[in-house]
């Protein structure tokens, strides 16, 4: 084995622990945290992970918090001043390769800047895939794996949406909560997209096209999977964020986009040229840091950051 072959598995277990780090080093320790209170979130009751025998844990790594083995799914509301609330509503869903969740960095601090903005957001904790219970198996874990076969997500994530049942369930029960409770949150159960980061922005691409009555009405995907996935008629305007340096997704194509124009659905694509895997809402400086002023640009531009009534009210 090379120097550099050894290297690689190394850089692709940090990206895969979205460690971009910031501007300022921050400690990589990945160190055991007691679960965090998390007062306001929902259970969406699509059961416990079946067969599943490691208890949910967290530890704090890069400044900021993870989840693993979560076995039940939740859902954390983030919504806005009622002043300034659009209407539009986005379920955002973390990464961290199925196993485990940057619920800080691609969850928590994105949702409240979309509130920020008038959006009311939505952090789904969906149920892993287990790994060991401490964290020291956990970390071995992840290298064997990313020392083997590429994961089918990253070759073939079309064939892989099989394997995402209690994803996709989890995704679906988010959806049909937040329409079920749009007149308590000042929503329009018409104007709910999704944005997911890596194995979340897989996990968004997977609901739009079999999350079946979860139907969002558009969807982002932040330096997650670009293979070409067949594309059904209804699909959604889709965003999509990826660095030229990213270790994971960066060299294999634009498959995804193309096949989303090939269909006929709007698609937006900001391809960085640095900022790694990972970036999230870490500061950096690099161009990436930008993603979220585009996708908040994005999102102005098709009229969901207007008030919903605002269409209706001009044409009065």
């Amino acid at each position: 084995m090379t120097s550099k072959s050894r290297v690689l598995p190394r850089l692709a277990f940090a990206a895969l622990l979205a460690c971009a780090l910031p501007a300022a080093a921050l400690d990589d320790k990945m160190t055991p945290i007691p679960i965090p209170a998390q007062p306001d979130a929902i259970e969406l009751g699509t059961g416990p992970l079946p067969d599943a025998k490691n208890p949910e844990a967290w530890h704090s790594q890069y400044g900021s918090k993870f989840a693993r083995n979560v076995t039940v799914a939740t859902l954390t509301p983030f919504l806005p001043d009622p002043a300034k609330a659009t209407g539009t509503a986005v379920i955002v869903a973390p990464g961290g390769g199925f196993r485990s969740l940057s619920m800080e960095n691609e969850g928590w601090q994105v949702a409240q800047a979309l509130a920020d903005r008038g959006v009311a957001a939505f952090v789904l904790k969906y149920r892993l895939n287990q790994t060991p219970a401490d964290l020291e198996g956990f970390g071995k874990s992840i290298r064997e794996m990313l020392s083997g076969p590429p994961p089918k997500h990253r070759v073939d994530p079309m064939s892989s949406i099989a394997n995402l049942g209690p994803q996709i369930a989890d995704a679906r029960a988010a959806f049909a909560l937040v329409r079920s409770r749009a007149d308590e949150w000042n929503i329009d159960p018409d104007r709910i997209g999704m944005v997911g980061f890596s194995a979340g922005a897989m996990l968004t691409i997977a609901t739009a096209i079999a999350g079946e009555d979860a139907k969002p009405a558009f969807i982002g995907d932040i330096y997650g999977p670009l293979a070409p996935f067949d594309v059904p008629a209804d699909a959604p305007p889709l965003f999509v964020a990826l660095a030229a340096d990213d270790g994971l997704f960066a060299n294999s194509g634009f498959g995804l986009i193309e096949s989303w124009r090939a269909a006929g659905h709007p698609v937006e694509f900001h391809f960085y040229e640095q900022g790694g895997h990972g970036f999230g809402m870490y500061p950096k400086p690099t161009t990436s840091t930008q993603w979220f002023h585009n996708f908040a640009a994005w999102m102005k531009m098709h009229g969901w950051l207007e008030p919903r009534n605002a269409t209706a009210q001009e044409g009065n």
